[in-house]
């Protein structure tokens, strides 16, 4: 930690395996901020900077769009804020059901490619040791 439990952005790019042009990209387009930055203007990120990253990266591959992560990210950000209506809330709530269903559906998709790629490597694995499978090449 750079200081007061502050990280600079190649701790935070170790720590999230994301590069360090994708962190700052990130910033540049709104997702993530530094929560501060140090005397000699280097970018400090907070614990709860590194947690938002691994979100985002975590969404990458179910193919949310940037609008789409941003979106879910101002949810979050407004769903924690002390000063959000119980009204607003329930509509935020709704929000974020509306993610889980497309969660499980993206979830659903990629099992099936994972199993389509899968059953292409049995087939290959067979070919190549000239095994007879129930799959043809």
């Amino acid at each position: 930690m750079a200081d007061g439990g502050h990280m600079q952005i190649g701790e935070v790019a170790e720590r999230t395996g994301l590069s360090l042009r994708t962190i700052r990209y990130y910033g540049e387009v709104g997702l993530v901020e530094p929560s501060a930055r140090s005397r000699g203007g280097f970018r400090l990120y907070t614990e709860e900077d590194v947690d938002r990253l691994q979100l985002i990266k975590r969404m990458k591959p179910l193919n949310f769009t940037l609008e789409e992560t941003q979106r879910l990210l101002e949810s979050l950000d407004r769903l924690a804020a002390p000063e959000t209506t119980e009204e607003e809330r329930a509509a935020l709530r709704s929000d974020l059901d509306a993610f889980e269903e497309s969660i499980a559906l993206r979830c659903k998709a990629l099992r099936k490619e994972l199993a389509m790629a899968e059953e292409f490597g049995q087939r290959l694995r067979d070919a190549r040791t000239g095994q007879e499978s129930d799959h043809k090449v």
